[in-house]
């Protein structure tokens, strides 16, 4: 994998936070992952109609 460094507003780096410490995710890592992957498949599904 690559590294990407990105920039977040402090609000949305806490709410990203409190889905890792809920266990929703393993680590802000994945969770940024999983994020960009199903806006990603969102858009590109868009692009397709």
């Amino acid at each position: 994998m690559k590294v990407v460094t990105v920039k977040l507003p402090e609000f949305l780096l806490k709410k990203l936070d409190e889905l890792v410490e809920a266990g929703i995710f393993p680590s802000r890592s994945e969770a940024i992952r999983t994020a960009l992957r199903n806006q990603i498949e969102k858009e590109l599904a868009n692009l397709e109609k």
